[in-house]
């Protein structure tokens, strides 16, 4: 008995002895403590937390090469190797984690609205629930600043850039064919639906080196990730009917929407400015099927219409109005596939189709064309911590148009071209501390067309002042290849070319955002011909160059008025090129100096109903009179718009939406067409180019079938 006491007591001593005692001070980046700070070894239950002074000591009988773990809430984990044997108390400084809320990102150029971003100036319900925008994700941008209201287009227009200088993108894939049909100097709408969107990016400069031919801005529109139940969606409209269905299983899910549209019976009742022989009538529908895998998204997205529509159109040249008859067809097919593998791999791959077909009567005569494209995309990005990610990839676009123009004297014409663009990218992103972010990428692009490569640096700067106050700052090269209007009759073209500088201030807080963004932009290289209208016999070249710099401010505030949420939108830009047939460098027809604009929306408890106000502001367009003597002197008058919206909840899933756009009835006039040659009293005859009605009046009955019965359709209207 005395034997075995012995050994306990010698075997308690020597474990006693094997013990060792780690210990040390936690402390911020600046030395502060951090009391309830978590350290332990890794794989074992040894460790404590850290007293009010930071300090912490425990005990472990670990020996060799381990790792000391330290972890503290907004901070980022400390992993340090030791040998317990030889550890000597020490004191740890923790990094300030740049995942959280507060820290620091990239604004220059950018507006984010969706669920995920640190920083939204916009929901995704903001979108179309703009009064006058009439669920029109396009209309919606052009409340935005760095935007211009150019109405006879109905066109995406940024900082001085043309509307084919924005490319739109759904879920990372190019969409060559955004618009709908439509005829000259008649607004036309963007193609796709909102509802099945969760959010978007518009970029009005300065953006990311993932993408290329876009001169201006990038549209990037996400589709829902993933349908939070079934539900049926019927709506019947004074333009036509819709219908839309989301079906939900384990894994995958699917949503369809149809809409037929056709205005004939509106236009009978409400008087229209152009005469038209056949009003616009459409029949189109969108699809995304979703399939979850354990790392990843699937997404097929499809969308399809068919629109036709005939018109008058009065020409200053021709003594009888010509007749218009327009039929098109456009499909697009977009395949993607976002996931994660490895340690911190990711990636975001897909595949696109775009086919778009016109048959036209311009009068007497006949065109026909069609543009097939494709594009082919892969994304890797290798995060190496919390503050470094490397980012590179490819792109592919292939674009095969062609166009056949006849008339009855026996006169034919075949244009078109094959372009194929390869690009490669890389990107790197830093963020050096939650107060401090960088980023810088390049890209190069190979035009077949052109037969050139581009080399294109992109660059952006981002550091917080304050809790809720940061600056950022972009620049960068873009190059583009010249539109389908040029290439389809010359081919010796090089690259449009245009350099970004961007400096922004945001504060984002208190249901408050502040944005104040100045910009410089410089145009080389740009298209110029020596005819009225591009032609086939036209001479053209790379000569144009010219430059828009400018001021964008932006305000909203969601918070100080109850029930009310508003934004207020102001831009100054001064623009001036020599392109296209222009004399000299000018201001182009399509931009007005001061662009304002304010949106309100006011909920209604007693009444549930949300009240929707829209004012925009225009100064006067720029264009060209041939009887003054210098070129692009005069400008139209001010244009101004009012629209009202009203969204009343008859139940908790049926809507009455009203809406009615330019209430006041302003007499806007966009530009002017002048006659070819003077009349007997030496002046040259005009033509004012206006809207197609002076108000568009919409009613709308919404119906949401759902599991929850308390889902509806307010925030798609």
């Amino acid at each position: 008995m005395k034997t075995i006491f012995t050994f306990l007591i010698l075997l308690t001593a020597f474990f006693a002895k094997a013990q060792t005692t780690v210990s040390g001070v936690v402390t911020d980046g600046k030395g502060r403590p951090l009391p309830a700070a978590n350290i332990y070894i890794d794989g074992t239950y040894d460790g404590a937390t850290t007293e009010p002074d930071g300090s912490f000591s425990f005990t472990t009988a670990t020996t060799g090469a381990q790792v000391l773990v330290i972890t503290f809430l907004g901070f980022d984990d400390t992993r340090e190797n030791i040998t317990v044997e030889d550890y000597k108390a020490k004191t740890f400084k923790l990094r300030e984690s740049v995942n959280t809320l507060d820290a620091v990102v990239i604004s220059a150029g950018s507006f984010n609205a969706g669920d995920n971003t640190k920083v939204t100036a916009l929901k995704p319900l903001d979108i179309v629930t703009t009064a006058g925008s009439a669920g029109n994700i396009i209309a919606a941008l052009q409340t935005l600043p760095g935007t211009q209201t150019v109405g006879e287009s109905g066109r995406l227009f940024v900082r001085g850039g043309e509307s084919d200088e924005t490319q739109t993108f759904v879920d990372g894939i190019r969409v060559a064919q955004p618009y709908n049909a439509t005829a000259n100097n008649i607004p036309t709408r963007g193609r796709f639906s909102p509802f099945l969107f969760k959010g978007m990016t518009f970029s009005t400069g300065g953006y990311s080196a993932e993408f290329g031919e876009a001169l201006s801005s990038v549209l990037l529109l996400n589709t829902i990730e993933e349908p939070d139940q079934e539900q049926t969606e019927i709506a019947l409209m004074t333009v036509g009917l819709g219908l839309g269905n989301t079906q939900k299983w384990n894994k995958s899910s699917l949503s369809v929407n149809a809409a037929y549209t056709n205005l004939q019976p509106y236009q009978w009742l409400v008087p229209q400015d152009v005469s038209w022989n056949k009003p616009y009538q459409s029949l189109a529908g969108e699809s995304v099927y979703r399939y979850k895998f354990t790392n990843g998204m699937l997404k097929v997205y499809a969308a399809f219409d068919h629109a036709d529509f005939s018109i008058n159109q009065k020409d200053i040249n021709e003594p009888e109005p010509m007749r218009v008859d327009i039929k098109n067809d456009n499909l697009y097919i977009n395949t993607s596939y976002k996931g994660n593998f490895g340690t911190q791999w990711y990636i975001l791959t897909g595949i696109a189709y775009g086919y778009s077909h016109n048959s036209i009567a311009l009068g007497p005569d006949d065109v026909s064309n069609g543009e097939h494209s494709s594009h082919l995309k892969l994304k890797l990005t290798k995060g190496f911590s919390s503050r470094v990610k490397l980012s590179f990839g490819a792109d592919y676009f292939l674009t095969d148009f062609n166009e056949d123009y006849s008339e009855p004297t026996g006169f034919n014409y075949n244009s078109g071209y094959v372009n194929n663009i390869g690009a490669a990218y890389a990107e790197t992103d830093i963020m050096f501390s939650k107060n401090l972010a960088f980023k810088a990428g390049l890209r190069s692009s190979y035009s077949e067309i052109v037969g050139k490569a581009s080399i294109e640096p992109r660059v952006a700067l981002a550091y917080k002042a304050g809790k809720k106050g940061q600056f950022s700052l972009a620049y960068g090269d873009f190059y583009q290849t010249p539109k389908q209007d040029y290439l389809k009759y010359f081919k010796e073209f090089d690259f449009e070319k245009n350099t970004h500088y961007i400096f922004n201030y945001m504060y984002n807080g208190d249901g408050k955002t502040f944005r104040a963004e100045l910009y410089y932009k410089a145009y080389d290289d740009l298209v110029k011909y020596n005819t009225q209208l591009p032609e086939y016999n036209s001479q053209y070249n790379n000569k144009g160059y010219g430059y828009a710099q400018g001021i964008d401010i932006f305000w909203r505030d969601n918070k100080t008025v109850k029930n009310v949420d508003y934004w207020v939108s102001y831009s100054y830009i001064d623009s001036h090129r020599d392109y296209k047939n222009y004399e000299k460098s000018v201001t182009p027809s399509y931009i007005a100096n001061h662009n304002f604009s304010i949106v309100t929306k006011y909920w209604i408890n007693d009444l549930r109903s949300q009240l929707g106000v829209t004012y925009s502001y225009n100064s006067g367009r720029p264009y060209d009179n041939p009887n003054e003597n210098a070129f692009m002197a005069s400008h139209t008058k001010s244009y101004n718009n009012l629209s009202l919206s009203w969204a009343y909840l008859l139940s908790q899933q049926k809507i009455l939406y009203f809406s009615v756009s330019n209430v006041i009835g302003s007499d806007n006039i966009f530009g002017y067409t002048y006659a070819n040659n003077p009349g007997a009293d030496g002046q040259f005859a005009r033509q004012a180019i206006t809207q197609p009605a002076s108000r568009f009046f919409f009613v709308g009955f919404f119906w949401t079938i759902s599991d929850d019965k308390k889902s509806n359709q307010l925030e798609n209207l």
